[in-house]
């Protein structure tokens, strides 16, 4: 390939000490697809992660210090050369033959994303935990997400790079992308993957993470589709104040003040939910 070749897609891999499956995924990468640009992210790798990158052939961005998956991810779509972006995990996980089955959707959807069927080799807290990331992601976001969290995706460069704004610097940023992509009108599309266990210890701790990751997911979703939170709440607030006071008039005969601040929460909940609703659409003018 010469100098001035346009490169048609750059497989990103954000890593952080991942030397001991770094060299084989490159490897079978470029076995099967050598006029792909691999660009490697190193986010303060602490082991030889760098080195064993360049030495298997790819190129490599570093961090100087650990940022995080997510800060990985936002440095690799600004330095990626390819007009595709394909992200995938570094250690191991994601089959390199599956690449060709996400560039099979490339000029019919805006993301595809491969999606981890019941056959891929996580663990049962994590399924768990999935599955109900999956159902609050659909609910806010009225699509069916089947794998929110899957770092395995097929992005076109221009595109995405419109988003990077929005990323958050661990690692939900797969869950911030997929919910701006819905939320700004753009198509999704999920094929079917099968993961392999993965080399190396994961980075994520299950009590730490998890609760971090419900917040993050949280606050996506408000920051997204702020009323398909906020309405429910405020529903359920005004339905505690009229039962209160169905209860109180009944056995007292009287509107208590119990019932008064709950009404008032009710509508508080409401208004808010108005205004970020506002602010919400008002930051999609950033998104062409």
């Amino acid at each position: 390939m010469t100098q001035s070749s346009k490169i048609e897609v750059t497989i990103l891999l954000p890593a952080y000490n991942e030397e001991l499956a770094i060299t084989e995924t490159i490897k079978s990468i470029r076995g099967l697809y050598p006029d792909f640009e691999i660009l490697v992210v190193d986010d303060g790798s602490s082991d030889n992660t760098m080195q064993t990158a360049m030495d298997a052939g790819a190129n490599v961005w570093p961090h100087p210090y650990n940022i995080g998956n997510g800060a990985a991810i936002k440095t690799g779509l600004r330095m990626a050369q390819g007009e595709w972006i394909i992200m995938m995990d570094a250690d191991g996980q994601h089959k390199p033959e599956d690449i060709a089955r996400l560039l099979e959707y490339k000029d019919s959807f805006d993301m595809v994303v491969g999606a981890r069927t019941s056959k891929s080799d996580t663990s049962l807290h994590r399924d768990i935990a999935n599955k109900l990331y999956n159902w609050f992601a659909s609910y806010v976001t009225k699509f069916t997400v089947e794998d929110l969290t899957s770092g395995f995706r097929l992005v076109r460069s221009s595109t995405v790079r419109q988003f990077i704004y929005l990323l958050p610097n661990t690692f939900s940023y797969p869950s911030t992308l997929t919910m701006g992509y819905l939320r700004s009108g753009r198509t999704v599309k999920y094929i079917p993957i099968e993961t392999q266990k993965r080399l190396g210890k994961s980075k994520i701790k299950l009590l730490q993470d998890g609760s971090r990751f419900f917040l993050i997911i949280t606050k996506v979703a408000t920051l997204f589709s702020p009323l398909r939170v906020f309405l429910p709440t405020s529903a359920f607030l005004f339905c505690m104040a009229l039962g209160y006071y169905l209860f109180t008039y009944v056995t007292q005969g009287r509107f208590t003040n119990m019932s008064a601040l709950l009404f008032n929460s009710s509508l508080i909940v409401f208004m808010i939910g108005l205004v970020a609703e506002q602010i919400s659409q008002m930051r999609y003018d950033r998104v062409q």
